[in-house]
């Protein structure tokens, strides 16, 4: 399996520490953004675990027009950029379309696929060529095996720094399931991989003109994925969900995250 280098930080793969991407899910107030990454570089530094920021910088794939969508990637890399100076960790988010690659590779340590554009060759080869690491999310109408097509072109096209993220599968409207066998089956392409640990409680359109979530399921979740394999966790952090303006019926609050960061660790640790 490759093993991917971050920043030259940290190295993800089997026998590595458990590898956190955690954030808001949009670059929202400074008051908010500049909490949860001091919070969770805290939280991290104390549990020695390697930490990566997340944040978009533009949810373009938002249900309704109305929705919050971001700063914009400008303004947004801009923003990602001072966190990655101050604060001193690595930052991702994601990009939706090729023109978008090389900008971000100047401030991005690792950029990544959004699930519903997993398939977009453009948009892999773009990412590819600037020579970061990537994180492509399986979408959620993909098996996981199928993932080797995305996978392939972005190894043909000179890049083997890959994550691969699981985020669950359509279960009928307005719902997702997490097949734990795709962890395993994803790691056979010979990529670490990621778990995302609230996209996968997620509730697609569930709010209507948004989606909702079941936060209390992350808990249960990330234990058994941790227990059945992985590399990384992914996950949604804010220090308060019911207000956030993206997707917080799945994120969880920053004051729960350090003690489910302890068992998940030990599992991480017991099944290495």
């Amino acid at each position: 399996m490759d093993t991917v280098e971050i920043n030259g930080r940290y190295r993800v793969g089997p026998g590595r520490p458990l590898l956190l991407i955690a954030g808001p899910c949009v670059l929202e107030s400074e008051d908010v953004v500049w909490k949860t990454v001091q919070g969770l570089k805290k939280i991290t530094a104390r549990l020695d675990i390697p930490f990566v920021f997340k944040a978009s910088f533009d949810k373009a794939n938002r249900t309704s027009l109305a929705s919050f969508r971001g700063p914009g990637i400008k303004e947004g890399l801009k923003i990602l950029g001072r966190i990655r100076r101050e604060f001193q960790v690595p930052v991702i988010s994601d990009i939706h379309e090729p023109g978008q690659a090389d900008s971000a590779a100047e401030v991005l340590d690792i950029i990544q696929i959004p699930a519903f554009l997993c398939r977009q060759t453009d948009l892999l080869t773009a990412a590819a060529a600037t020579g970061k690491p990537l994180s492509i999310k399986k979408g959620q109408f993909l098996s996981p095996w199928d993932m080797e097509h995305a996978v392939m072109k972005v190894r043909q096209s000179g890049n083997r720094n890959i994550l691969l993220t699981e985020r669950g599968a359509m279960f009928g409207y307005n719902n997702l399931v997490v097949d734990m066998r795709s962890l395993p089956v994803m790691r056979s392409l010979g990529c670490p991989v990621i778990y995302d640990a609230t996209h996968s409680v997620q509730l697609p359109g569930g709010a209507g003109g948004s989606s909702g979530g079941q936060r209390e399921f992350i808990p249960p979740l990330t234990r058994a994925a941790v227990a059945a394999g992985i590399d990384g966790l992914f996950m949604e952090v804010h220090p308060d969900p019911d207000k956030a303006l993206c997707d917080g019926p799945n994120s969880m609050p920053l004051d729960q995250v350090e003690s489910l960061l302890i068992m998940l660790k030990k599992i991480h640790e017991l099944c290495a």
